[in-house]
């Protein structure tokens, strides 16, 4: 039978059908690792579509067809994080390596050579993010003398792994928007099922320009703090979400809250990106040639995007001016940067420069693809109107009457 099928009779009930029904569709990142013949490791990922069930000690498989991880009872439970309705969640299985540490999980049933996974449950609207790490303990042992993912179990048909959840983090800012100079607190929560004298907790910054650097940390073992940002009392609850005081421009990048309980060391990564939104003004400057301006004023980030439309009020479609010209780009001391777009009024025997111009601009921090400002020449000419007949017979009486008065000079 197909799990995905099966889904759709339990997506009206929301995370409460997924709580009673106790499982999940998932996709699993599975690794087949051999040796080649000169020694060196080859690597392939495959995709496999597995089933993740919340079980008992005893359950059966509900679907005995597919691959199942059968999750058991722990003082663990990602399922109390989940929010909103199951069909928003989407669920991925990964191989976890240990690499040659034979350290042992401290929790009951540990060995020095369970096998691992992570289990993360993404909202597709970016609600949050959630990991789990499963415990795997094998039939059979792995050589000492080479990394675990030598001896990984190989995953096929109607394969049951029983695991236990030992370890959780999630946060609920994936993905972070804010202005410049505002305080931001990334969110950052952790689980881990027995008490944890060896427990690092960390920060680190990934900037989008830059070196990688170290925010925070702090160590249960030797009672050490280095950095700020992060209340240390709240650790001992399992919070270590980091204050970021005032953002700027440098405070653009990945954020990584690292939670390290040998052998495991976790990871989430949060991205926060600055957006500042424009503010569009448009006038009209007299002068010699008058020009249409439109200025998009102080924003962040670089890429903008203006264009100048003119409609002349029959009815038809706005028309996009091809004769655009721009300012340089000008930087302000905080950081935004401002533009400015215009458009010479240079009226033809043919075409008035009379009507409406619009003025469009299209930036990342706009919740549409533009906003829109109009505004009407005031001071609007043609050729049409210097050539009527009345003017005409002004010019040619002006004319006459100078070249009689250079005569009688």
């Amino acid at each position: 039978m197909n799990i995905f099928a099966i889904l759709c009779f339990i997506l009206h009930t929301g995370v409460q059908g997924f709580l009673q029904e106790q499982w999940l569709p998932c996709r699993l990142w599975d690794v087949h690792v051999w040796k080649k013949n000169d020694g060196q490791t080859e690597s392939k990922y495959v995709q496999k579509d597995v089933v993740l069930q919340f079980a008992s000690s005893g359950d059966s498989a509900l679907y005995p067809d597919s691959i199942t991880f059968l999750v058991g009872a722990s003082k663990v439970d990602m399922r109390k994080y989940v929010e909103g309705p199951v069909d928003q969640l989407r669920c991925e299985i990964h191989r976890y390596s240990k690499g040659m540490s034979r350290v042992r999980w401290p929790s009951l049933g540990g060995t020095e050579h369970d096998i691992w996974f992570t289990c993360t449950l993404r909202h597709i609207a970016g609600l949050f993010n959630i990991t789990s790490y499963l415990r795997v303990t094998p039939a059979t042992t792995m050589s000492p003398h080479q990394p675990d993912f030598h001896s990984w179990v190989t995953l096929a048909g109607k394969d049951k792994l029983r695991a236990s959840a030992v370890m959780v983090l999630m946060t609920r800012s994936p993905s972070v928007w804010v202005g410049l100079q505002e305080k931001e607190t990334l969110h950052c929560e952790f689980a881990v099922d027995h008490k944890v004298p060896d427990l690092t907790v960390e920060w680190h910054l990934d900037p989008f320009r830059g070196r990688r650097t170290r925010l925070f940390r702090y160590s249960r073992r030797s009672g050490q703090t280095e950095g700020s940002g992060v209340a240390v009392n709240g650790i001992a609850r399992g919070t270590a979400s980091l204050t970021v005081p005032l953002t700027g421009r440098s405070s653009e990048g990945t954020y990584w809250c690292s939670v390290q309980v040998p052998p495991l060391n976790g990871s989430l990564a949060i991205g926060l990106h600055i957006m500042v939104p424009p503010s569009v003004s448009m006038t009209i400057e007299q002068s010699l040639i008058p020009r249409v301006v439109c200025k998009a004023d102080r924003y962040y980030p670089l890429d903008v995007d203006i264009e100048l439309f003119k409609e002349t009020g029959s009815g038809e479609l706005p028309k996009k001016l091809g004769n655009v010209s721009h300012y340089k780009h000008t930087e302000h001391s905080e950081g935004t940067f401002s533009l400015s777009a215009f458009v010479r009024l240079r009226p033809s025997p043919l075409e008035s420069e009379c009507g409406i111009y619009s003025c469009r601009v299209k930036h990342v921090s706009l919740p549409g693809l533009y906003i829109h400002k109009s505004k009407t020449d005031p001071g609007c000419w043609t050729w049409i109107h210097l050539t009527s007949p009345g003017l005409i017979c002004l010019f040619a009486v002006i004319i006459i009457f100078t070249a009689v008065a250079r005569r009688c000079y």
